[in-house]
């Protein structure tokens, strides 16, 4: 098997896949920290190989219980019909003023300092349609719920546990 074209992580480190609950917590402050309900860009693991990715926007929605943000990636690539990604329309974090997509069925967890830059601000309107769609399709990130072994067992098997 032929290894995903892509670069190694960053020094700073990058994003990866997360399972867990989720602060919702919209806050942006364009003030050089990334914050909740901005639209930022950092190193996004793949999933086939997580020891390479690529540099790409992610939405940040809120943040885990050790404070790292948690977010979900963007793409000008069309999804339309894929149920994984959800329509967010364009905004000032695509210089080219393309439609973006976000993809809702993997959530990424950054640490602050490994962001490379922010971009905008994710309009409120489009940040609670995000977290609504996320809700049903993420149930482990559901704000304040812990995340157990009995979760994680039930998305291993893939059905629900006696």
């Amino acid at each position: 098997m032929t290894e995903p074209a892509g670069d190694p992580e960053p020094a700073r480190g990058g994003a990866h896949t997360y399972h867990g609950p989720v602060i919702w917590e919209y806050a942006p402050d364009l003030d050089g920290d990334p914050d909740p309900g901005e639209i930022v860009w950092t190193w996004v693991s793949f999933e086939e190989d997580t020891r390479v990715g690529k540099d790409r926007p992610i939405a940040i929605l809120g943040r885990a219980e050790d404070r790292r943000l948690v977010g979900m990636m963007l793409s000008s690539r069309d999804h339309s019909g894929d149920r994984d990604w959800l329509a967010i329309g364009s905004g000032p974090w695509d210089s080219e003023g393309r439609r973006s997509w976000l993809r809702r069925d993997r959530l990424l967890a950054v640490p602050a300092d490994a962001v490379r830059r922010e971009g905008s601000v994710l309009p409120r309107a489009t940040y609670d349609s995000v977290v609504a769609a996320v809700a049903k399709a993420q149930p482990d990130a559901q704000a304040g719920r812990a995340w157990t072994l009995r979760d994680g067992l039930r998305r291993i098997l893939g059905r629900p546990l006696p």
